[in-house]
């Protein structure tokens, strides 16, 4: 095949904007916070896991709670009506029944007071426990709405790229040959489809060619279209390439 070598040289510009669209297109597919952004979904799960617990905790603990200052409530409606009772007794037997049964809910109300101490401190320390953790949870939303903030810029950015990009693909590919630019896409499609030969080095893979392939390329005339022995990129000559 042959071709103009300025028709040629082109070639390395369509192959940069071939290689800005594969960047653009793989930032916009997974821009670098998605990563993070899931990391911080499985902590929020495991986050919000532990709050549901501590939430658990303490409605037990209220629930415990209220059943004591009830069963508190009973013993000191008991412990009035006894002592009405033993005010009005004037029976010694039933007067030594109702003081013993003043002591045993003076104590029964004592044990109801230390449990419902333990209790008031249990809830205490849960509460402390699930502000830190409705912290924690609040610091991963943050995180996460700022990630995801600016995933949705880098992806918008990398549109704008990709649109850019092709707007002056669809230019540069005006004014090729068809027949050079069919070779060049056929090659693009399995990897790069053109490289600068640079001291004797192909842009497009970066192998060295040997001294037979580059005997090869000085035999070539200006307007032959020459291909890398080693990737298959069509090999854009220049000042430099060593030949």
């Amino acid at each position: 095949m042959k071709a103009a070598p300025a028709d040629q040289a082109r070639l390395l510009d369509l192959a940069a904007l071939d290689e800005e669209l594969r960047r653009a297109e793989a930032a916009r597919a997974n821009p670098a916070q998605s990563a993070r952004v899931k990391e911080l979904l499985a902590v929020r799960a495991t986050q919000s896991t532990e709050l549901t617990r501590l939430l658990g905790v303490r409605d037990d603990a209220q629930a415990e709670l209220s059943r004591i200052e009830s069963d508190v409530a009973l013993v000191d409606a008991r412990s009035a009506r006894d002592a009405e009772r033993l005010a009005a007794s004037t029976n010694s037997k039933e007067a030594q029944g109702l003081e013993h049964e003043i002591a045993s809910l003076a104590k029964r109300k004592s044990d109801l007071e230390d449990a419902e101490l333990d209790v008031m401190e249990r809830l205490d320390v849960v509460g402390r426990e699930i502000e830190a953790q409705e912290a924690l949870i609040a610091a991963t939303n943050d995180e996460g709405a700022r990630l995801s903030a600016e995933g949705k810029a880098a992806v918008a950015a990398a549109t704008a790229r990709i649109d850019a990009a092709t707007r002056d693909r669809a230019a540069l590919t005006a004014d090729l040959p068809a027949a050079l630019l069919s070779a060049y896409e056929r090659l693009a499609a399995r990897g790069v489809g053109a490289g600068l030969l640079q001291r004797r080095t192909c842009g497009a893979c970066r192998m060295v060619l040997s001294g037979t392939d580059l005997n090869v390329v000085r035999a070539a005339s200006e307007d032959d279209v020459v291909m890398c022995p080693e990737c298959g990129a069509i090999l854009v000559r220049g000042e430099d390439s060593g030949l």
